[in-house]
């Protein structure tokens, strides 16, 4: 691979991160959209989380396979298909309004995004020295921070439209208030429909673009078991660690918009936009965590940014006002580097066995389907969504050992004959 082969490639990554990043943060606008379109409980709409999510523990073995059998560009081409077609799915969605076909929806957006990432990750690690694989991801996952800030904010402004209050859907007859439920459902088809264009597009720009081939011998020789590279205890616990991750980013996120009407006292579209300062803090995060490595162990840096979000997590069940919107934009701030660093620190000194580790930490994203459940259900209980962060500062917990000590690269004598770091 030749250097500007590599920096051409990075680039192109780089644009799939922004990608899926701006998928991802469509679902905290589409979480109160659907749940107000469909009357759901708080338990229902955390349903779009588990659509999501769930797609990402049955892919990621299919698309590491995909990977070692096919390479890198199959994956990437085979992801934006998916990501595209389930996109489109969005314009029969609205038209028949069923809440599951939504979910349907989702779940094969989902699938792309899950092959994507199991593809692009690793792939991002090879592509340049080893020893500043933390460093080089964490910069293409800055990216995804972008998407982050901007994608609640356009969300917000084409699919959070609410054309009747509540009171005025109260006055309504039944079939007069679906048909207005309905019309305001509709708003998801334009976005989406440009959305599946782009990737359709960019899909076929892949096509025709030669990228560096980053699999070696060694790794396409090796047919071992996906659950035999669980023998590296640093995989192992990174794919623990992701899992509470995605769970904790999840409910963080995606639920931003209900948390904060009710612990702030403002409007739902006030909330759309604060959801975007906390996908720029999100931003601002990742260049911050990125330049710092330079300086600090990255693992090091991992537990103490976890440390301060179980701080934060706790304040954040209490604070009222202004104090929990700011309260819940710092933990995006410090959440920013975990996602990439723990993986990045998982895959760490695989060599042949890689791709199989990318698939498991990647299966590990079905947190983000299983934890949201439980901040739902405690929301419910005690009729308090604020309650429900003391789910995240369980997982941030977590991720504080994992940064302490479950990073760390065990090499048994039998392994070290075979040993390619990175």
């Amino acid at each position: 691979m030749t250097k500007s082969n590599n920096t051409f490639a990075i680039i192109l990554l780089t644009s799939l991160f922004f990608l899926w990043g701006f998928a991802h943060n469509l679902d905290p606008i589409l979480i109160p959209h659907l749940k107000r379109s469909f009357t759901l409980s708080n338990v229902q709409a955390t349903l779009v989380d588990t659509a999501v999510y769930a797609a990402y523990f049955l892919m990621a073995v299919p698309a590491g396979m995909i990977m070692k059998r096919f390479g890198y560009k199959t994956g990437i081409i085979t992801g934006l298909l998916l990501f595209s077609a389930g996109s489109f799915l969005f314009i029969p969605a609205a038209n028949t309004q069923l809440y599951s076909f939504f979910l349907v929806a989702l779940f094969i957006i989902a699938c792309g995004l899950a092959i994507l990432e199991t593809v692009a990750n690793p792939y991002m690690t090879v592509l340049g020295d080893s020893a500043h694989a933390e460093q080089r991801l964490n910069f293409a996952q800055s990216f995804n921070g972008f998407a982050t800030m901007i994608a609640p904010f356009v969300g917000t402004e084409l699919i959070l439209i609410q054309s009747h209050s509540d009171n005025q859907l109260a006055t309504m007859t039944e079939a007069a208030r679906k048909a207005a439920l309905a019309a305001e459902a509709s708003s998801v088809k334009i976005p989406y429909l440009v959305l599946g264009t782009v990737l359709l597009l960019i899909a076929i720009a892949f096509s025709f673009t030669k990228l560096p081939d980053a699999q070696s011998n060694e790794t396409e020789a090796n047919n071992g078991s996906i659950f035999k590279t669980l023998r590296h205890p640093q995989l192992a616990w990174g794919a623990v660690a992701q899992f509470f991750y995605v769970g904790a980013q999840t409910c963080v996120l995606s639920l931003f918009v209900l948390y904060a009407p009710h612990a702030a006292g403002i409007t739902e579209k006030s909330a759309g936009h604060f959801a975007s300062l906390c996908g720029l803090a999100f931003l601002i995060g990742r260049f911050v965590g990125t330049f710092l490595m330079k300086y600090f162990k990255s693992n090091s840096l991992l537990a103490v940014y976890a440390v301060i979000n179980v701080f934060l997590s706790v304040v954040a069940v209490y604070a009222h006002g202004y104090i929990a919107i700011y309260t819940v934009i710092a933990i995006a701030f410090f959440m920013s580097i975990m996602f990439p660093t723990i993986f990045a620190l998982g895959i760490k000194g695989l060599g042949p066995d890689r791709e199989f580790g990318s698939s498991l930490i990647i299966m590990s994203i079905v947190g983000g389907a299983i934890i949201p459940r439980f901040y739902g259900y405690i929301s419910d209980v005690y009729n308090n969504i604020q309650m429900g962060y003391y789910v995240p500062a369980v997982c941030f917990a977590v991720i504080a050992f994992f940064g302490w000590r479950g990073h760390r690269v065990n090499v048994s004598k039998t392994d070290l004959l075979t040993h390619v770091e990175y």
